[in-house]
């Protein structure tokens, strides 16, 4: 038997664009409800939906503030799909709990792409608990194992460890690390990222685990064999 279609919402106050995207999304094989207002959340959506996709500038509740009702009861994925594209409005997204952002125009194919490795990705547990390939970290209690092997890290370490994990696979820029991890009077500035980097790298089997993307930033590999 067949298994049944993923189920994803759609938040969009475009009409235009919000039907393209319902078109484009269910001819790819998915189940799609689709909203055009923001509005609070008082449920787990994480029991009905695999994947919210999330306008920021929407009539009714913002598109943040969704979000961010959204991060305190469920655990279900969301990738913003915004016209803005500033990178504090990004970072604020991103830390928030969006797990991607997409900017507008945006090519449908490259949406597609982005929702199906969305939903091959790991989710975060309610328990802070997330586990990537060799790796698994409690983000409540701020611990890090590779292969069941309990690894110390510092506070900087494990923030942008963190945020890499949440983001497999994907290059996430050195602005968006340095404003997560680091704080400016105790950690130094952005410049200072590829000593934390470095020496994280050496603790994780002397790794190519982290991977340099030139010219954006790094990308977590947490798959690479040992």
């Amino acid at each position: 038997m067949d298994s049944q279609p993923q189920r994803l919402l759609l938040v969009e106050d475009d009409a235009e664009l919000g039907a393209q995207v319902v078109a484009d999304l269910k001819r790819a094989g998915y189940e799609v409800d689709w909203q055009t207002r923001g509005t609070a959340q008082h449920e787990d959506l994480g029991r009905i939906y695999a994947l919210v996709i999330l306008d920021l500038m929407l009539p009714g509740v913002h598109g943040l503030d969704m979000l961010k009702q959204l991060r305190a009861r469920s655990d279900v994925p969301v990738l913003v799909l915004s016209a803005r594209n500033e990178t504090l409005d990004k970072v604020r997204a991103l830390k928030l709990g969006a797990d991607d952002y997409m900017t507008k125009p945006f090519w449908p194919d490259e949406l597609l792409e982005r929702v199906r490795a969305r939903l091959r990705r790991p989710t975060l547990a309610r328990d802070g608990r997330l586990d990537v390939g060799r790796l698994s970290l409690d983000l409540g209690a701020r611990k890090l194992w590779l292969d069941g092997r309990e690894i110390d890290v510092t506070r900087v370490e494990f923030a942008m460890l963190s945020m890499l994990a949440k983001r497999p696979g994907e290059a996430i820029s050195r602005a968006a690390l340095a404003a997560e991890a680091l704080d400016p009077e105790r950690d130094g500035t952005e410049r200072t990222l590829d000593v934390h980097v470095s020496r994280l790298r050496r603790k994780l089997d002397g790794g190519d685990m982290i991977a340099t993307v030139w010219g954006i930033g790094y990308r977590l590999e947490a798959t690479k064999a040992p």
